[in-house]
């Protein structure tokens, strides 16, 4: 299923959510449903915010983003965190005010029905999106999916809390549980936002480290080393550096030709990666070691005659 297709079921999933999950409220007058309900709402948005940044993620590379849209993605996972946690404050303070001023509650069983068809929907499309997000290695997906799943966690403390409710009558049970699942969701938000936040300073990738190194060592015949491999991930792309050092005999078609081979068999094992190999002579990395040794040498040198100058009596 193409990157669309799985955000705009998303996001008319959210409103058909929603709607189930609000009729529940209008039958309960549960404090505790409400915020279920308004949880949904967060995640029309947060699904909105998905759809639109998968479609800007999926542009091509233009003049003035020259390596690609795909971080666009992490920018719509920080966002869905910042809004779960801002509907958790807002779920915290109308359920210390009910605490206070409680309220009489109706028809508890029939609401609790209602709101188990809303959770079961909300299961599937978070299901799909987390097995897509797998598939097409999408932040966009990943944050959508571990937001609804979130929802259907708390929607099933609501159901357990409102049961209790229903035998005992102890209606402050209602804010209580609607505090708890505001905490649950606001670590959920901040758990996105620390991981969008990382991702966004473009952090190495040591899978595709591994895997890289694990592909040039099975062909050392063609090269002499490699060094200075360096990745980052940027959205679903993996962006990729490295120094091939070669025979000094080889002519620039030869060097140019073990370039392009490797870089296809990282390709086959990696397709979301841009990799650039930079050829050099092996003359050249020996001289450049050499160099080092001798730069080395000098420093080391250096440190002893001043400290040899520090030692001497003054006269």
């Amino acid at each position: 299923m193409k990157k669309i297709t799985v955000g705009v079921v998303a996001v008319l999933g959210g409103l058909l959510v929603f709607s189930i999950k609000f009729v529940s409220f209008l039958i309960s007058n549960s404090l505790a449903l409400l915020s279920d309900a308004l949880e949904s709402v967060i995640n029309i948005l947060a699904s909105t915010i998905m759809l639109f940044s998968i479609y800007v993620s999926g542009k091509p590379p233009d003049e003035s983003h020259q390596y690609g849209h795909q971080k666009i993605e992490e920018i719509s996972r920080l966002i869905e965190g910042i809004l779960i946690v801002m509907v958790s404050i807002f779920l915290i303070y109308t359920a210390v005010s009910r605490f206070f001023n409680p309220v009489e509650l109706h028809l508890l069983d029939i609401a609790i029905i209602v709101s188990v068809v809303a959770a079961g929907i909300n299961s599937g499309i978070a299901y799909k999106l987390l097995k897509e997000s797998k598939i097409k290695n999408s932040p966009a997906f990943e944050g959508d999916a571990k937001h609804l799943f979130s929802d259907v966690l708390s929607s099933i403390a609501i159901w357990v809390g409102l049961a209790i409710i229903y035998f005992t009558g102890y209606i402050f049970i209602d804010s209580l549980l609607a505090i708890s699942i505001a905490a649950f969701i606001a670590k959920m938000g901040l758990d996105l936002i620390i991981k969008s936040s990382n991702y966004l300073m473009d952090p190495a990738s040591r899978e595709a480290d591994k895997k890289i190194r694990e592909i040039l060592e099975s062909h050392r015949f063609l090269f002499s080393e490699y060094h200075e491999l360096k990745t980052r991930r940027s959205g679903n792309m993996i962006f990729s550096e490295l120094h091939l050092v070669v025979d000094d005999k080889m002519t620039v078609k030869e060097a140019h030709d073990i370039a392009d081979h490797l870089e296809e068999e990282i390709r086959q094992e990696l397709p979301d990666i841009n990799l650039m190999i930079h050829v050099e002579p092996e003359s050249e990395r020996k001289n450049l070691k050499s160099t080092k040794g001798h730069k080395k040498i000098d420093s080391t040198t250096r440190k002893l005659d001043e400290a040899k100058l520090k030692r001497r009596p003054r006269r």
